[in-house]
């Protein structure tokens, strides 16, 4: 795919100032780092606009993501992120329909072989606590690898076996939200890394939607303004479900 950037600015900038930009990114490109170069700051650097993330979504995720437009500006931004004063909420759909109306993965993550994110212990080792409605290791099962990771999550609406979720990223690592659901049993709707045995999945991989999307996004302005940004998904996002962005809040 050949990023237009100039096309991404006029038709997906959800916000703008002085500081800072959000973008509501495609699902299929890449944000940075695409070894082919074609990613969304490449295309900027070659249009001319230098914007850097201050976080990052994958190439399968959609939605908004926050650019700084300074370095100043960026390490204020990434400095909110590290003191999680940054809201992030994410729909999600997944395969299944048995997860409670609201519940935390508290899994710690760890990069395994060929730079892979996986859960740091064994699967076998997960336990649910049906009172506080969280996902948890055994005791002494994480490996020593591990780093904390921090997902809650609230059940919108079931149909089909699939269910539409809003999901909050408490910390924020790579590919959390996807090995979190992924690891518990109820992997993301087309997901081609962590869907075993997902036609959804082999459709992400030539091309097709996985269901992961960044919705709503909450941070301070230079002033210490909080700014809100929201961009639903595309109809294609809720296919199978009778609600529509307008009942969503």
């Amino acid at each position: 795919m050949i990023t237009d950037w100039a096309h991404v600015r006029d038709t997906r900038t959800v916000f703008e100032d002085a500081d800072a930009v959000v973008i509501d990114k495609p699902a299929g490109v890449a944000l940075t780092g695409a070894r082919n170069g074609d990613d969304l700051m490449a295309a900027a650097r070659a249009a001319g606009e230098w914007v850097m993330p201050a976080h990052r979504i994958d190439r399968v995720t959609s939605g908004l993501v926050l650019l700084a437009r300074s370095r100043e500006a960026h390490a204020g931004l990434t400095q909110q992120f590290r003191e999680r004063t940054i809201d992030k909420r994410y729909l999600a759909v997944v395969r299944g329909i048995d997860l409670p109306e609201r519940g935390t993965i508290d899994l710690p993550l760890r990069v395994g072989r060929k730079n892979s994110v996986r859960v740091a212990g064994p699967r076998e080792a997960i336990e649910f606590d049906e009172w506080s409605r969280r996902w948890a290791l055994a005791p002494a099962a994480a490996t020593e690898d591990a780093r904390t990771a921090t997902t809650t999550f609230e059940r919108l609406s079931t149909a089909e076996e699939r269910t539409l979720l809003c999901v909050r990223p408490v910390t924020g690592r790579r590919h959390q939200i996807r090995v979190h659901f992924g690891w518990i049993g109820f992997p993301i709707i087309g997901d081609p890394l962590f869907a075993v045995n997902d036609p959804d999945a082999d459709s992400a991989r030539g091309g097709g939607r996985t269901r992961l999307h960044s919705w709503q996004l909450a941070f301070d302005d230079a002033g210490g303004e909080r700014v809100h940004c929201r961009r639903d998904p595309d109809p294609e996002f809720f296919v199978g479900f009778s609600v529509t962005p307008a009942l969503l809040t």
